[in-house]
C-alpha cells in the first residue's frame, strides 16, 4: 500500500491531534483517519456541550 499524500505539516498536526505516531498517519487507509478525526470532533463537542464557556 502506498504512503498516504498528505504534506508533512498535515501529518504532522494529524499525529499530534489524534495522538498517533507520524509512521502510523502515513500508513493508515485515509477513510481510517477520516473516522477517527470525527470521532474525536463529536467528542470535543460533546465536551463543549457539557461544560460551556464561563463568562
Amino acid at each position: 500500500m502506498a504512503p498516504n499524500q498528505f504534506s508533512a505539516e498535515t501529518a504532522q498536526m494529524l499525529a499530534k491531534k489524534l495522538n498517533m505516531p507520524l509512521e502510523h498517519i502515513m500508513h493508515t487507509p485515509p477513510h481510517i483517519i477520516m473516522a477517527k478525526i470525527a470521532e474525536l470532533e463529536k467528542k470535543e463537542q460533546t465536551n463543549t456541550d457539557e461544560n460551556p464557556p464561563e463568562e
